[in-house]
């Protein structure tokens, strides 16, 4: 199941996850509708519900290593990651959103900002308003090699951020990498390493082991990787028709991750993880 929680119920849920041993949380938000507009402004507003909750997590748990999202779609009244004109996506003019939305979340109190939106030449500005007010200590996670997926149906469903409203682009293949162009996600990937990511990324994960090899083999920096809410829910839907065992799917898929590669593993099951490996038989 996926769930949208209040500011206090999301503080309760990651006191229960730092008992767990769990030190890192990666948050998203669901936007109201009327807050929305095409330019995304509402994601750099200091009083937003990302900041809100970035500020009241760190109160609560101070040692907690908060991550945040950093895309327009949940901010956009056309579901898209970057602003629309003319029926196309603007690269350049998204970029500047995204450099105000990272300060944003820096001021409120994240350790991490997470750029999801796969514009090209983004990390560059970012790590550089970081820098320039005083945020060396913030790192940024790439996603670099996001594909255009069947695997993200149910994150969509929950944060209502699939791409709508009057708008010709009905998906994001324009701005994702395609499943059938690893050269590209790759090169990409490589690009924002050079722009200062400190950890990059691979999304979906099963379907991409093989480019989380490649990249495994050339790069220096941490490689994360992203197991998406439609695999995720597949292993679920399985495990409730009692055709395979939850915890030992799950524990084989993220074995299959690290032999592959990646040293870092998001995961929809990660308070689980460890009430799992210690009763695992090997």
């Amino acid at each position: 199941n996926y769930y949208r929680r209040s500011i206090d119920l999301t503080v309760k849920e990651v006191k229960e996850l730092w008992t767990l041993g769990i030190k890192s949380v990666l948050l998203f938000i669901k936007c109201k509708d009327e807050l929305k507009d095409n330019t995304g402004k509402e994601a750099w507003n200091k009083n937003g519900l990302m900041q809100r909750s970035i500020k009241a997590i760190k109160q609560a748990v101070p040692e907690m290593y908060v991550m945040t999202d950093v895309a327009l779609d949940p901010y956009s009244s056309y579901g898209h990651d970057g602003i629309v004109e003319n029926g196309e996506i603007v690269n350049d003019p998204t970029v500047e959103a995204l450099v105000r939305m990272s300060i944003s979340h820096a001021e409120a109190g994240a350790d991490m900002v997470a750029p999801s939106d796969m514009m090209d030449g983004r990390i560059g500005p970012i790590r550089n308003i970081l820098n320039d007010n005083g945020f060396d200590d913030v790192s940024i996670m790439s996603y670099s090699a996001k594909f255009s997926s069947q695997f993200y149906g149910p994150f969509r469903d929950a944060c209502k951020s699939a791409p709508g409203g009057n708008c010709s682009i009905h998906n994001r293949k324009t701005y994702q990498a395609s499943a059938f162009n690893k050269k590209d996600a790759i090169t990409s990937t490589l690009r924002d390493i050079d722009e200062g990511a400190d950890i990059v990324m691979v999304k979906p994960a099963l379907p991409y082991l093989d480019v989380i090899q490649d990249l495994s083999l050339q790069i220096n920096v941490p490689l994360a990787a992203y197991h998406v809410s439609g695999e995720y829910q597949s292993i679920e839907l399985l495990a409730q028709n009692n055709i395979i065992e939850r915890d030992k799917a799950h524990i084989e898929i993220w074995t299959a991750l690290k032999r592959g590669g990646a040293n870092i593993i998001i995961s929809y099951a990660a308070r689980y993880a460890k009430e799992w490996i210690e009763k695992i038989e090997y």
